[in-house]
């Protein structure tokens, strides 16, 4: 058994979240969290080791200036397009797809190249923080094979989906027919899911989910034919457990064109319910121009959104809505779509959801408060940091359907966790986090500290203060991780 002991940062809400400056975490050979005691203050712990039957057990102790948060859960990004990062912010969307995204993705048909890129892409995601990621392919199968093969061995949690797209498309980027793709899915299917399955078994005694599972991807409605949509949906109708991830309403000329494309469909989020691809886990990406009827269906049928604000920000796409969904109910986690987003962290993200929100405040005329109200509703309202804490876990779990596993602390969930370090020699000279001081401070005031630490970490944050990344117990990445 693993205990740590420390400072710990807990989501439990939209609105809220717990934090303890002595807190104990035990972690099982399974790599679940066994028990955890909050407020531990040094005096009581041996005393609270001896009532747990830990006494001789070796305690991680975490210094003053680090702390553990769940780990970031990436609900949207596009692997192959990481190495375009940073580049095509002049374009809107259907262009940005023809001169820059699918020029770059028609490469992974070399499966060398596929392999040595990918192999970048998984670790420095990792390293970024990202313990949970669900991650577009390409149309290639081999390509797609060698990316689950890559993110399963460096032991992250993932959902990894080749992309559909056999319309709509350069005519060297596209899958010869419905069926050739429909092959192709099942074979990826079939790789990912005969990947060893975990030899542990969780609290409840049921096994793990694995690690890395596939997801179906139609890479959105313009892209698939009827037929293809038809059949993807049979494939969800066989698989009720089979995630599924797609675009939709991310940009005006992209909306119009599946208006035009689907023309019996209600709306375009009513194209993928009409095909039997809008349900409980499947998660819709951007979702900036959503009308009332759609959002009233995506609630309806329970799936989620993938809130991506830096892409929609850099290809001008419009600042989505998120507090009014957020206030109707429906799940939101956070997405870096890379390379539509140009950094490969949730903490990016983060940034740049909390600066959506303030824009869609001001457009409402809505002042800005000192203290930011923690009332349940968040339409047109800056995020607080408990919201957007939130968002780049727990939410994300929910999105993904692992809320039971992953996104906060809680005995039999697995412990995939940020270790992050505030303090100087972290070599983040953005972020003034963690000052020597010979005060000492009440538990109150220490809590206090911790919160500051969390939000200043969220804005100044970067890979240099994530010390350790586990998943599933397992130290996987991180600036203390070596190969």
């Amino acid at each position: 058994m693993k205990i740590f002991y420390g400072a710990v940062i807990n989501p439990t809400s939209l609105t809220s979240y717990s934090s303890s400056p002595y807190s104990l975490i035990a972690i099982d050979a399974a790599g679940d969290i066994d028990w955890i005691v909050d407020d531990v203050e040094p005096h009581n712990l041996q005393e609270t080791l001896a009532v747990k039957g830990r006494i001789d057990s070796e305690v991680i102790a975490l210094k003053d200036g680090e702390f553990l948060i769940p780990g970031f859960i990436d609900t949207h990004t596009h692997a192959p397009q990481v190495p375009n990062k940073g580049t095509g912010g002049q374009y809107q969307l259907l262009d940005w797809l023809k001169y820059i995204t699918f020029p770059m993705e028609s490469r992974f048909s070399d499966v060398t190249f596929a392999k040595k890129t990918y192999e970048l892409v998984v670790r420095r995601i990792i390293d970024s923080g990202t313990t949970t990621c669900c991650y577009y392919g390409t149309l290639h199968l081999e390509a797609t094979k060698v990316l689950a093969d890559i993110v399963h061995s460096f032991g992250q949690r993932a959902f990894v989906g080749k992309c559909n797209m056999n319309r709509e498309c350069p005519s060297d980027y596209i899958e010869l027919s419905s069926e050739a793709s429909m092959a192709d899915t099942h074979a990826i299917i079939s790789h990912i899911t005969s990947f060893p399955p975990p030899s542990i078994h969780s609290r409840s005694h049921e096994l793990h989910e694995p690690l890395v599972q596939p997801i179906l991807t139609p890479r959105f409605a313009i892209s698939c034919t009827d037929d293809l949509l038809s059949s993807l949906g049979t494939l969800a109708a066989s698989h009720p457990k089979l995630r599924i991830q797609t675009h939709i309403s991310e940009n005006l000329s992209e909306i119009e064109f599946t208006r035009k494309l689907f023309p019996d469909a209600p709306s375009y989020a009513g194209v993928y319910d009409m095909f039997g691809l809008l349900r409980s886990n499947t998660i819709l990406a951007h979702a900036v121009h959503l009308g009332e009827d759609e959002m009233d269906l995506i609630k309806t049928r329970n799936a989620g959104i993938s809130h991506c604000p830096t892409s929609n920000f850099n290809l001008h796409s419009g600042v989505a809505p998120i507090g009014v969904y957020l206030d109707k109910g429906i799940k939101v986690g956070l997405g870096t779509d890379v390379s539509g987003g140009f950094h490969i962290s949730v903490l990016n993200a983060i940034q740049n959801a909390s600066i959506a929100a303030k824009i869609r405040s001001m457009q409402a005329g809505n002042p800005l408060t000192p203290r930011p109200s923690m009332s349940p509703s968040f339409a047109d309202k800056p995020l607080p940091i408990p919201t957007l804490l939130y968002l780049a876990t727990a939410g994300g779990a929910e999105v993904c359907g692992l809320e039971k596993r992953v996104g906060s602390f809680a005995p039999g969930k697995s412990f995939d966790a940020l270790l992050v370090n505030v303090r100087p020699e972290a070599g983040n000279i953005g972020l003034w986090g963690h000052t020597d001081s010979p005060d000492i401070h009440s538990l109150e005031e220490q809590k206090q500290i911790l919160d500051t630490w969390l939000e200043r970490f969220l804005f100044c944050g970067d890979d240099r203060n994530i010390q350790s990344v586990y998943v599933q117990g397992r130290l996987v990445g991180g600036r203390s991780f070596h190969l």
